[in-house]
């Protein structure tokens, strides 16, 4: 990447909507400019755990204006995340396909043990190198992420579903400020947390540090009052903040130096939860950190363009080899995957065959369940891994790949409108036809054009007899394609 690139990243917090802008600069990305809009998308989730209109229309409205700030940024350079809020959200697909184009860049929703990964990366690129053990803690409005790593490298990442906007709501929804109310929210995070202990004990690490808004908010108050240095949050501090909420009595009532407005309605949840993981995993001490989510999604930027760094690819080998994949055979179907995909290439190409890539080298993956039906089988692990590197509808656009690599095309729930998707379906699955022998099939002279709303393969004279099996199954593939908006014809020769 050239020095001076803009980078930018988008994260859709259930609290607050941020925008980092980044300039590359020899191997580091210098901030230019950062926007953050408090749209509190946690508060809108109704009983059925659908976003209000209202909720809705705020991020809207917040998108929009990060759009307008983005227009002209190149695709490969924006990445927007979306969080736990909308990993809840039953219709989150509504609000994501209007969001999408109201910011004018697809949004991922990222699993939560994706996001504690960026969490990680966006900590330690901003610190300063060293071989200390670290415990990364991120209390978001509605989930809470710890990391353990060391340097850049995450060791152990979880990701639990407690946060400060969820805490307020349940117990403090009021606003009021009682003993009691601080007493079951705590009693309650340390309930979801607790699971936490044996990974995240002390003897796991050597320095903690909190990212985000909480830990943000309170460093900041406690540093005002005098009560712990600067970028510091102290046990004592958390519990002379603690008996400050009580004596306002409420939110309403709250005024503290260092405490905005915006943070003032989340505070009592976020203390809540904040003081549960110091007593779970006896913290004395804790460093605010600089980074958090957002820097993290703009190093994976990075990371994706260079050559050998995009840890999907690494993602994706260690994933075969968990499910004990055929390695020569899956190289065999993507190699040949990838010959088609060239010769009809499409826009986008180059992210497209890296996608039909991965589902080609996956394609087997659930043969480790059952041989029987296993392209459902691997589609399944697909949709139900957690896959560093890639957001949930990546995994999901995988597993359709994967699922639809053989049957009838038209009973498929995919978008067969998409012309890139459609092309990649049809390569993995004239690739898999070819590779039926598991051998390099014989590919010279075979072409494949597209016309249209049209596929045409083509193989020179004699093909067909030399090759009477793999003949059969692309004329099978032809039938397969009936039915669909889209037309496939072969000329074997």
């Amino acid at each position: 990447m050239q020095n001076g690139t803009r980078l930018a990243a988008v994260d859709l917090g259930s609290n607050s909507f941020r925008l980092e802008i980044g300039r590359y600069e020899f191997g580091h990305i210098q901030r230019v400019e950062y926007l953050k809009e408090t749209v509190r998308q946690g508060n809108g989730l109704d009983e059925n755990r659908n976003l209000t209109q209202e909720a809705m229309e705020r991020g809207w409205a917040c998108l929009a204006r990060f759009g307008e700030r983005l227009a002209g940024f190149p695709r490969t350079q924006v990445r927007a995340v979306a969080t736990q809020t909308l990993r809840e959200a039953r219709n989150r697909e509504e609000f994501l396909s209007r969001g999408s184009q109201m910011l004018g860049y697809p949004i991922d929703v990222i699993s939560g043990l994706e996001e504690a990964r960026l969490i990680y990366q966006g900590v330690a690129r901003l610190l300063a190198q060293s071989d200390e053990r670290r415990l990364v803690v991120d209390i978001g409005g509605r989930s809470t992420e710890l990391i353990v790593g060391q340097q850049f490298t995450p060791h152990a990442v979880a990701s639990f579903r407690v946060g400060s906007v969820a805490w307020s709501q349940r117990y403090f929804a009021h606003g009021e400020f009682t003993p009691g109310a601080f007493a079951a929210a705590e009693i309650a995070a340390k309930a979801v947390l607790d699971e936490a202990v044996e990974t995240f004990h002390p003897g796991a690490w050597e320095v903690a540090y909190g990212s985000s808004g909480t830990a943000g908010a309170v460093g900041e108050v406690l540093a005002v009052a005098g009560q712990a240095p600067p970028g510091v949050i102290t046990r004592s501090g958390i519990d002379w903040l603690h008996d400050r909420l009580l004596r306002a009595g409420s939110a309403d009532r709250l005024r503290m130096d260092g405490l905005k407005d915006d943070r003032r309605a989340v505070i009592g949840g976020g203390i809540s939860v904040l003081r549960a993981v110091f007593d779970l995993l006896e913290i004395d001490e804790m460093q605010v950190a600089q980074g958090a989510l957002r820097q993290g999604a703009l190093y994976d930027l990075l990371d994706r363009e260079q050559p050998g760094t995009d840890l999907r690819s690494a993602t994706v080998q260690g994933l075969m080899e968990r499910f004990g994949v055929d390695s020569e055979h899956a190289q065999r179907v993507a190699a040949t995957a990838l010959n088609l995909f060239e010769q009809a290439r499409g826009p986008d190409s180059a992210r497209a065959a890296l996608k039909l890539q991965w589902a080609a080298r996956l394609h087997e993956i659930g043969c480790r369940i059952s041989h029987s039906d296993y392209h459902r089988h691997g589609a399944y692990i697909l949709d139900n891994t957690d896959a560093a590197g890639f957001a949930v509808p990546e995994l999901h656009r995988l597993g359709v790949l994967v699922l639809g690599q053989r049957g009838k095309v038209r009973k498929l729930d995919a978008d067969l409108t998409d012309p890139v998707f459609t092309l990649q379906l049809l390569c993995l699955r004239v690739a898999v036809a070819l590779c039926h022998a598991r051998r390099t099939p014989d590919t010279q002279g075979l072409t494949l054009r597209r016309d249209g709303m049209g596929f045409r393969l083509q193989a020179r004279p004699g093909w067909a007899l030399a090759y009477p099996q793999s003949a059969h199954l692309l004329r099978e593939e032809v039938v397969a394609w009936q039915k669909t908006p889209w037309e496939l014809a072969v000329d074997l020769g």
